[in-house]
């Protein structure tokens, strides 16, 4: 076994998130600071976290935050962007 040590820019990751987010993170990739929200529905803690996640990880590779708050009553999130 040969092991050997490189650089990790040099290990190029192909991910690419699955279709199931890409309407929402094509919105979030319009939001203006201090502008509207997007209002999401979601049916399960399980995607709810599943979809913040895809966010925080879209808007850390483009270089800007996103902050979401939940209204747990009507089964809604919203991501918008502060000033």
């Amino acid at each position: 076994m040969d092991i050997k040590f490189v650089k990790r820019s040099t290990v190029k990751a192909s991910k690419k998130r699955s279709s199931k987010f890409r309407p929402l993170l094509e919105a979030i990739e319009k939001l203006k600071p201090g502008g509207q929200a997007i209002e999401v529905s979601y049916t399960s803690e399980k995607s709810i976290n599943s979809m913040r996640t895809a966010v925080y990880q879209f808007c850390r590779q483009k270089d800007f935050s996103v902050k979401s708050r939940r209204d747990s009553e009507n089964k809604k999130i919203f991501f918008y962007r502060d000033k």
